[in-house]
């Protein structure tokens, strides 16, 4: 398989470029050489054939060809709004849900919330989880790159989303089944998941009152980084098409 590499600039066909110092370490660990052809893309939604100019010992230099439009996003544009899980199972859900097709993820700071994050700690941790989004596309052929967005709070957020069709799970006995809702075939979904132990009822009423759905995903109790992953999955198996934005 062609090696992918995501180059943080706008591509120009025909330019000639050296690889930005993560692409150059990843390049140089799969032992590329002068005449090897990579894959760039720059996020904007097209791979770029590149051919290795030159290997040195902290650069690689390649010669960029003409862009290919790349369409395998969901019909969907897919927010998931998420109540941080601790450890490394952001960092997962960040990479699955890169993989299943997310157009934006929000990370959040609810009552429950075990990963509290403020200040330059919050800053570094969302640049982290941008270079995991950056991975995964170049990993599973996406050719845009899920923005992580800056940590809020849920009631610093909550105002903001209102766009498209807004889901909250819900473990509530009122909560609809996901499969029995009205999708609409493209446009903006929005999914507010909580972190380990869920949202609290005054979260979730918050979140009705600004237009969310209670949505139940089954019988059984899924995990903070489960849960939205498996809303991911479920639009993703409903079919394909380029999303709108």
């Amino acid at each position: 398989m062609t090696m992918r590499l995501f180059v943080a600039a706008p591509l120009v066909a025909g330019a000639e470029l050296v690889l930005p110092p993560g692409a150059t370490r990843h390049a140089q660990v799969r032992r590329v050489q002068p005449g090897d052809g990579l894959v760039l893309f720059d996020g904007a939604g097209s791979d770029w054939p590149a051919q290795v100019l030159a290997v040195g010992r902290s650069e690689v230099r390649v010669h960029v060809g003409s862009g290919r439009p790349v369409n395998n996003e969901l019909p969907h544009a897919v927010t998931l709004a998420l109540g941080m899980p601790a450890n490394e199972r952001m960092d997962t859900l960040v990479e699955k849900a890169c993989e299943l097709g997310v157009a934006r993820i929000q990370p959040l700071l609810t009552e429950r919330s075990v990963l509290r994050l403020a200040g330059e700690r919050a800053q570094r941790k969302c640049a982290h989880w941008q270079a995991i989004a950056q991975a995964a596309c170049e990993q599973c052929g996406r050719a845009r790159v899920p923005e992580v967005a800056a940590v809020l709070t849920l009631a610093e957020w909550l105002p903001q989303a209102r766009a498209g069709l807004r889901l909250v799970l819900s473990l509530r006995l009122e909560a609809q089944p996901l499969a029995r809702l009205q999708m609409p075939q493209a446009g903006a979904i929005t999914a507010l998941s909580g972190p380990e132990g869920g949202l609290t009822a005054a979260e979730e009423a918050a979140a009705t009152a600004q237009g969310f759905v209670a949505t139940a995903l089954g019988p059984r109790v899924l995990r903070a980084d489960t849960a939205p992953l498996a809303v991911l999955a479920w639009l993703a198996l409903r079919g394909g098409g380029q999303a709108e934005r």
